[in-house]
């Protein structure tokens, strides 16, 4: 559904939005309300140039007859049984103002008028697309009120009856319908075109009555495209009931085209025309004096037919004022096509044959144009000279004003004439530095706190000065003591990539203090040796050396070093399917001693120490235990996978368990 507030403010032209301005305000002095009917309402939802306005009011519409001649408009007519008014704004716009009404037919063609509502003024008009209404009061501006849903007439382009009995009772339908459908281009709905034929063969139309002739003929010089309009009428048989002098034949078909060539030119300049009076008067320039004087006391607005009798006299006005002296100047000249009477240009544009006003046709239409190509827009855009400016058509308006004089052809020129609409530059943006707030100093106090106790610390946090970057797990570790007593061990955080490292040096350490203590090393253990030895060279050295002393959880791993372990109750074991056994290199090769570890623990015999139970690892997110921890070679690519020596274990125990 469109935004009719929107239409009514873009799609009516200033000289149409000024007169329902005048409408409006003449409405409320009288205490009427008024409303948008007819034409108009289905031109602005379908699209088409809005041409006439009608206004329905709650009222007697003939007393606001004097206020708004008041206000400029002229009365052109006015038809006392509706109770209607045919006014004429300036501009050139043609308002119908109608009391609001319904019709009851006794006889076809003889309507009895009872004042109503809007809602039944609706339901008397000839088709759904017509029976429609915008509301002009102040409270519901812009409310489209459609109780025969003509909207969707309008998306299906069909001209439907508002009843039945439409051309039976109203015989002038037969010939509106016509006429829409050759300027609409629409069709009619298929039970409003068998109730068409049907009227036409009985011949209902001998029962039009005067008005409506009268009504009909006008509408024809109103009509954009006149000519086809009468043809269509004269192929259906309705010109003989209208008028049977008025034929096609009687028609200037050149001059009428070049009328309408002139008109669109002018239009192209800002010269709104209405061509009604032009064209009637080449409509039936081989008619007759007497056939067209009789034609012309037919029409139904005389003030219509004074202008076009009036036509030659208003292009005789502009030409004297055009070829005045103090007109001379392009842009006096420029101004006075702009400002003067439409109608008055048209027709003299039309008409004239004096060389002078060809000539300043001519500088009108096609030279003075060619100035706009010459408008600054690139220095108008440094100036601040631009379109949001609320005087910028203006700015536009006075430099075209320029150019076509003559003036402004040197860009100091331009600069100069522009200077004084230049907008003052805006001021510098000043950027202001925020100071930090004091949740930031706080931060920064924690962390050099943070950092402090970091080196204090010294080698506890070596696993973490490790990789900073990378993700940590923490490990928690449960020993089992000879006695039976269990003990928790305090989570380590260790970073996954140095953790593999980590294990290979205490794998190491092991290694040695096996090999004083082991007669000979099996074959496992020399199998394995050659992974060892490969992913020693492949490790970088560490940055700091751990002290096992200092970190908690050192403490405890000492007897588990010299004590025999037992393995771990199958109900704590790891899952399986996590640590697959890596294979051994194919060659074996001479075990590799790892560097000595840099803190011996105390003497402790281990055969005078009870055996420890090794506790398996609890179930945890992550392992806390990798038998295949695996080490990324400098060169990117993994490692392969070390397989941990068997070493036989001692009378006393099995070998110790891998420290944590």
């Amino acid at each position: 559904m469109p935004d009719y507030i929107y239409l009514l403010e873009n799609r009516l032209s200033a000289d149409q939005r000024s007169a329902l301005r005048l409408l409006r305000d003449a409405a409320r002095e009288a205490e009427m309300i008024l409303f948008l009917v007819g034409d108009a309402v289905r031109d602005l939802t379908s699209g088409h140039a809005v041409r006439d306005l009608e206004v329905a009011v709650y009222g007697n519409a003939l007393k606001l007859k004097k206020p708004l001649e008041e206000v400029g408009a002229k009365v052109w007519g006015e038809h006392d049984a509706s109770r209607t008014l045919y006014l004429c704004f300036p501009g050139t716009v043609r308002v119908d103002v109608a009391s609001a009404h319904r019709v009851e037919y006794k006889k076809p063609g003889h309507p009895t008028y009872h004042w109503g509502s809007i809602q039944e003024d609706l339901r008397r008009r000839d088709f759904t697309v017509n029976a429609m209404a915008i509301s002009l009061n102040e409270g519901s501006f812009g409310l489209l009120m459609d109780p025969l849903n003509g909207v969707a007439d309008i998306e299906a382009r069909a001209l439907r009856l508002v009843s039945n009995y439409g051309f039976l009772d109203e015989p002038a339908l037969l010939i509106r319908a016509t006429r829409y459908k050759t300027r609409l281009g629409w069709e009619l709905d298929p039970k409003t075109e068998t109730r068409y034929e049907n009227a036409k063969a009985e011949g209902v139309i001998e029962s039009l009555s005067d008005f409506q002739r009268s009504r009909e003929l006008e509408q024809i010089g109103h009509e954009d495209g006149g000519f086809r309009v009468l043809q269509a009428h004269e192929a259906e048989g309705w010109m003989k009931v209208l008028c049977p002098a008025w034929t096609t034949a009687k028609v200037d078909t050149e001059k009428l085209q070049a009328l309408h060539d002139l008109s669109v030119e002018l239009l192209v300049q800002g010269v709104h025309a209405d061509i009604s009076a032009p064209q009637m008067q080449l409509l039936t320039a081989k008619m007759n004096p007497k056939e067209l004087a009789g034609l012309k006391k037919t029409l139904l607005r005389p003030g219509f037919v004074e202008e076009w009798n009036s036509l030659d006299a208003f292009a005789s006005g502009f030409q004297k004022v055009l070829l005045a002296k103090e007109n001379q100047q392009p842009s006096a000249a420029f101004k006075l096509f702009t400002s003067y009477d439409p109608e008055a240009v048209l027709w003299l544009g039309f008409t004239s044959k004096d060389k002078a006003v060809r000539e300043r046709y001519n500088d009108f239409l096609k030279v003075w144009p060619e100035q706009r190509q010459k408008m600054p827009y690139a220095l108008m855009q440094e100036m601040r000279i631009r379109p949001e400016l609320a005087n910028y058509n203006e700015i536009l308006h006075q430099v075209f004003l320029q150019l076509i004089d003559g003036k402004l052809t040197t860009p100091e020129e331009m600069k100069a004439f522009l200077e004084p609409y230049s907008p003052p530059a805006p001021p510098p943006q000043v950027t202001v530095k925020r100071t930090r707030g004091r949740k930031a100093e706080k931060v920064k106090e924690t962390f050099e706190e943070d950092e402090e106790e970091s080196e204090d610390d010294g080698d506890d946090d070596d696993l973490d000065d490790m990789g900073q970057d990378d993700e940590e797990v923490e490990t928690p570790v449960r020993l089992v003591r000879g006695d039976g007593d269990e003990e928790d061990m305090p989570a380590v955080r260790v970073d996954e990539e140095d953790s593999a490292d980590d294990e290979a040096e205490e794998e190491d350490e092991e290694n040695e203090e096996d090999e004083e203590s082991a007669p000979k090393p099996t074959k496992a253990a020399q199998k394995s040796a050659p992974a060892k030895a490969a992913k020693a060279a492949e490790k970088t050295p560490p940055k700091k050396h751990v002290e096992p002393a200092k970190a908690p959880v050192k403490a405890a791993p000492v007897p588990a070093k010299h004590a025999p372990v037992k393995a771990a109750p199958a109900k704590h074991a790891p899952a399986p399917a996590k640590h697959a056994p890596a294979k051994p290199p194919a060659k074996p090769a001479a075990p590799v001693k790892a560097a000595a570890p840099a803190r011996k623990p105390a003497a402790h015999a281990p055969a005078k120490h009870a055996p420890v139970k090794k506790a398996a690892l609890k179930p945890h997110a992550k392992p806390a235990h990798k038998s295949v921890p695996k080490v990324v070679a400098k060169s990117g690519k993994p490692a392969p996978a070390k397989a941990k020596p068997h070493t036989p274990a001692k009378k006393s125990g099995a070998k110790p368990g891998k420290k944590r």
